[in-house]
């Protein structure tokens, strides 16, 4: 049977909010993370999920281990309120993060390097043509 674990967590990083959507599919971790601005309410993020969650762009997965838990409700109760105390990401989310900002990263440099040699070659072009008008007549 395959699993699906998915979390969002919500957390202040100055000056905006921030949340960072976990999904953990055949014990594989991707992460997007979303700025909201101001603090959103809670009926604010369920139409974000509700609305926006298809358009998620999710990071490449990275392996991870998946643990058990006892289903116990003492225990879940216990992890739920230690989840709650502790603000931020996970270390296997960080790096998830860091490596969709490469990736994004490395993109834009490509794109950015192809668009450069594209403006070089049309302006190569242009000077072609009007050296060419130049002569034209004689």
């Amino acid at each position: 049977m395959k699993k699906t674990i998915e979390n969002l967590t919500v957390f202040f990083e100055d000056p905006f909010w921030v949340g960072v959507f976990e999904r953990v599919h055949n014990s594989k971790l991707s992460v997007c993370k979303v700025t909201f601005g101001a603090e959103p309410k809670d009926y604010e993020i369920w139409e974000f999920i509700l609305k926006h969650y298809n358009n998620l762009n999710f990071s490449d997965a990275v392996k991870t281990k998946i643990k058990k838990t006892a289903d116990s409700p003492k225990r879940r109760q216990r992890n739920a309120k230690k989840q709650i105390s502790t603000s931020g990401v996970g270390t296997k989310s960080q790096q998830a993060l860091k490596l969709q900002h490469e990736k994004i990263k490395s993109d834009h440099k490509r794109l950015a390097k192809k668009r450069k040699k594209a403006d070089k070659q049309r302006v190569f072009d242009l000077k072609q043509q009007k050296r060419k008008e130049k002569h034209k007549g004689h």
